[in-house]
């Protein structure tokens, strides 16, 4: 090779690399205005792995790019996607902070994040790890449990006075049970040990196991209860899903087929269409 032909290549190699560098270092752009049409130009997800959308990557673990509320791939029609077609100014300002086994007492953690990034719209849904124990006992107390919420909230409204919450209840868990406690492959799969207050024994008729699904089932409203008592509380800014999420009638198809428990991409689907509010200028 002619040292002038490899000092081209070596100036093209160079500038490539230069191009590179420029756009790794390169941050987002701060948001910047008040939200377009009453939609806000950042968001963050604060949850567990509903919202962390575990289980919907083809295996067990997080894939927030499927979550209902801040997912970027098209396969679901999340808060964000919505978001973003009508206001571009919230594209790539969209941060899910929810972690796969988070409980209420988790939650402030999760705000301290969304306060930090100064997001302007914060979706919040918590509860099935407090319900989902491996007993009974080991529930979260209701008492304990909306403490911990409003310490969260508390949180959000002194860093975020101007951000718009959306508060999501619990889905359904004894549906869960209800449908799939005759397949076989589900069972199979809670066997391994999948939310044992509810799950455990789930072929069972015995009066005990009765009781005690009804006990999480009961604290599940319970947990709503304090959601919508602690979004009331907060102000106007905070919304109250309505129990939409609760009330959605499920089917097995819209569980991943791994754990029979978390929602798939069509069931990230579904809690994005019950929950989407609209315009977000409550």
């Amino acid at each position: 090779m002619g040292l002038r032909r490899w000092h081209l290549v070596v100036f093209v190699l160079l500038a490539a690399l230069a191009l590179a560098c420029e756009g790794a270092g390169t941050a987002a752009p701060e948001p910047t205005g008040t939200p377009k049409k009453g939609l806000p130009a950042s968001m963050g997800a604060l949850g567990d792995s509903i919202t962390a959308g575990y289980g919907t990557c083809f295996t067990l673990v997080a894939c927030s790019r499927n979550s209902w509320s801040t997912g970027r791939s098209a396969a679901v029609d999340s808060h964000y996607r919505r978001i973003s077609d009508a206001n571009a100014a919230i594209r790539g300002h969209a941060e899910n902070y929810a972690v796969p086994g988070a409980r209420a007492r988790d939650l402030a953690g999760q705000a301290a994040q969304a306060v930090d990034d100064k997001v302007q719209y914060v979706t919040v849904l918590i509860g099935a790890n407090d319900a989902c124990a491996d007993r009974v006992a080991g529930m979260t107390g209701t008492g304990a449990f909306r403490d911990q919420v409003d310490k969260a909230l508390a949180r959000l409204k002194k860093g975020l006075p101007k951000a718009r919450i959306l508060m999501v209840s619990i889905p359904d868990l004894y549906r869960l049970w209800q449908l799939g406690h005759d397949d076989e492959r589900a069972v199979r799969a809670w066997r391994r040990g999948v939310c044992q207050s509810l799950l455990a024994r789930p072929t069972s008729t015995a009066e005990a196991d009765e009781d005690r699904r009804r006990e999480v089932d009961n604290r599940v409203d319970a947990y709503n209860d304090a959601l919508e008592a602690a979004c009331d509380k907060y102000g106007k800014k905070c919304r109250w899903d309505g129990g939409s999420a609760h009330r959605v009638r499920f089917t097995l198809d819209l569980v991943n087929e791994l754990d029979y428990f978390h929602p798939d991409v069509e069931g990230q689907q579904k809690l994005a269409d019950v929950t989407w509010p609209g315009r977000i200028n409550w």
